[in-house]
């Protein structure tokens, strides 16, 4: 390999290879490579002003670069090594694979011709991308988004990087090494964290692009990350309280029936929701004048915010061809299309189009009609949903945007949907607002993003895995985050099971960013009140979701725990803002408050609600006791209020009926 050093950056030249590594933020490098004959100047998520230092030594065939205390070093054949410096020595972190001729860092490699970083041509200029690292043995690794399964430490785990309805990919993670590394690319693919291999794969790129950082906490590593993607801005109070939702209040009556019932017993909802199809059809983006008059709606809207209470409306991307908006927006190039094939991308309800947010145009068309029918009417927030996007099939190769196939860009697409709205907000001079989005990517978290999980299932499974989905989202940059209370898909209310998992959920929706109620709730029965037809079905609504709806016993439950909720708000408060400065999320794993304690690397169900308050779950039907891990310290029990002093972590059973959810304060 030739090299030859640039301003803070290393250039190295092999074959038709370029390899360019650059000083990037605090302890930063950033790394990308390509056999185009010039190197893409493409950010995707490193957008922030950030310090570019660092020092260059090339010494004949091998070359390193060194930012702080993260070294890398590249020889003859172009590996590169990564290091961290620590009490004044260069400690081994990471390293390519190695084995393409068979010499090799490791003694025992062979010639398997197998290389580090492997470009597969496609039909396009493009490229299938393979990166391969040496799998470090007994490595734990965090982060990496929303991933429905109960593993916290991903080492061993294979992810698709794609977004699905309840799957978010935001490729951040954090390796108990002592570093932290971003894939600094939209494409979608696939990565495998394998006990003798770590491999990266993306679909479609011109560019392989990774940043790694190091320090010596998870706490450091999440501050270095955020200051080069960006950070959230600082939510409000007025958001911190109960939200109720569910699928769905078909009229401005029933809406207000419920926010009267909530003043009546003295609970202030600091936000009610207006789910899907208020609307004619989809892609209309306004209110269906049958069952939402103006005069109504304005009285309506007027009597909520004397209240205090702040209004949502769902929107989605999709556009049906029977809406007024489809062949214009089709005829302006505005929608997603296809590569072969029926151009139908969305089929629930009709046969549907999808907004392409990667269009500037597309963006501009949606957030002026929102701001129209929406907005100057009264309408405070925006539920933005679908926003994966959800389409017929995920054949990634079949869909085109804006800037390129889906296969290559779309990972990026809800963080271009959720920017439409963050963009259209300032300049209407709205300051004061959150984005509640399904999807995201590395970086949405600048744009007031609050991610909920989906429409995922109605048991303790589900349950548990969004437990441990919400301490890898903090991870990955992502601090407001959120659920569906009792998750979405409900058949049976009536079910005293499905009341025990509810009232199981909100207890731990107390201890979340946001406290939202929400759900898909069965037995369902056509209304009459809308009886709608779309073709897909008649729509629906579904039972009583709000906090009386379940029963005596619930309610008091319930009622008791929000009182806890509302007692927290100051101290939730002081969390955004601190989200806001570093990064740090409000649900924290174990470690990131504790990194010197070997047992909080491996305490998946349960968490800390920032630095103060370790929240215990129940996570099994019928529970009644529940046994936890508490670190060193001092801790008083949020219930009993009895203080225990330990002088090394324990394991404890503490008593769990209905009624309460194990939580200790440090004090």
């Amino acid at each position: 390999m030739r090299f030859t050093a640039e301003t803070n950056a290393l250039i190295g030249r092999f074959h038709r290879e370029t390899l360019k590594i650059e000083g990037w933020g605090s302890d930063g490098l950033r790394v990308r490579s390509t056999i185009l004959r010039k190197l893409p100047e493409t950010d995707h998520a490193l957008t922030e002003e950030v310090a570019h230092a660092a020092e260059v030594k090339i010494d004949g065939r091998n070359a390193e670069i060194v930012n702080g205390s993260i070294k890398a070093t590249v020889n003859e054949v172009g590996i590169i090594c990564f290091y961290k410096k620590e009490n004044d020595e260069w400690k081994l972190i990471l390293q390519e694979y190695y084995s393409l001729y068979g010499g090799s860092i490791r003694k025992e490699s062979i010639c398997f011709k197998i290389v580090s970083r492997e470009y597969k041509g496609l039909a396009s200029d493009s490229f299938k991308l393979t990166a391969r690292f040496e799998a470090n043995k007994g490595e734990q690794l965090y982060g990496m988004g929303q991933y429905q399964q109960p593993q916290l430490n991903l080492k061993g785990c294979t992810l698709p990087l794609e977004q699905r309805n309840s799957q978010v990919s935001v490729p951040f993670l954090i390796s108990d090494q002592g570093y932290g590394m971003l894939w600094n690319n939209p494409a979608t693919g696939e990565v495998t964290f394998g006990e003798n291999i770590t491999k990266w794969v993306a679909d479609e790129t011109d560019v392989l692009d990774y940043w790694i950082t190091v320090a010596d906490t998870p706490k450091q590593l999440v501050e270095n990350y955020t200051a080069c993607v960006g950070r959230t801005p600082v939510m409000s109070d007025d958001y911190l309280g109960l939200w109720q939702c569910k699928l769905r209040y078909r009229t401005p009556e029933e809406v207000l029936a419920v926010a009267r019932k909530y003043k009546e017993l003295g609970i202030k909802l600091d936000v009610i929701v207006i789910d899907f199809f208020h609307w004619p059809y989809q892609g209309e983006w306004k209110f269906d004048d049958t069952y939402w008059p103006e005069d109504k709606l304005k009285a309506m809207l007027d009597e909520l915010h004397d209240m205090g209470t702040k209004v949502m409306v769902s929107v989605w991307p999709s556009v049906d061809k029977r809406g007024e908006t489809f062949y214009e927006m089709d005829m302006k190039g505005l929608l997603v299309t296809t590569e072969y094939g029926s151009q139908q991308t969305y089929d629930y309800q009709g046969d549907c189009g999808t907004t392409d947010f990667f269009n500037p145009e597309a963006q501009e068309y949606v957030w002026n009609r929102c701001k129209k029918n929406y907005l100057d009417r009264g309408v405070d927030l925006f539920w933005l949903d679908n926003s994966e996007p959800d389409l017929v099939s995920y054949d990634f190769n079949n869909y085109r945007y804006y800037t390129g196939r889906a296969t290559k860009v779309s990972c990026e697409y809800p963080k271009k949907y959720v920017e439409a709205f963050y963009n259209g907000m300032e300049a209407a001079g709205k300051t004061d607002y959150v984005n509640l989005v399904r999807s995201a990517w590395v970086g949405s978290q600048k744009y007031r993003t609050l991610v909920w999980t989906g429409d995922v299932q109605s048991n303790f499974i589900a349950f548990k895995d969004q437990v441990v989905a919400g301490q890898n989202m903090g991870l990955a940059g992502i601090p407001w985050w959120t659920t569906d209370i009792g998750g979405f898909m409900t058949e049976n209310v009536f079910d005293p099971e499905f009341v025990e998992l509810l009232i199981r959920w909100y207890q731990y929706g107390v201890f979340c960013p946001i406290f939202r109620m929400h759900g898909d709730r069965g037995p369902f029965d056509i209304d009459p009140l809308d009886n709608r037809d779309f073709g897909g079905g008649y729509l629906h609504t579904g039972q009583p979701n709000e906090l009386w709806s379940y029963g005596d016993e619930a309610y008091n439950i319930m009622r008791k725990y929000l009182d806890v909720r509302l007692s927290l708000k100051d101290y939730i408060s002081g969390l955004m803002k601190e989200a806001s400065e570093n990064g740090s999320p409000l649900i924290r794993t174990m470690f990131y408050e504790f990194p010197d304690d070997e047992k909080c690397w491996n305490c998946p169900e349960q968490f800390m609600f920032g630095p103060d308050y370790l929240v215990a779950p129940v996570l099994t039907a019928g529970a009644t006791e529940r046994t936890l891990y508490l670190p060193a310290g001092k801790w008083q029990n949020l219930e009993s209020k009895e203080i225990v002093e330990l002088s090394e972590g324990t394991e404890v059973t503490v008593p769990a009926p209905l009624d309460v959810i194990p939580v200790f304060k440090r004090v």
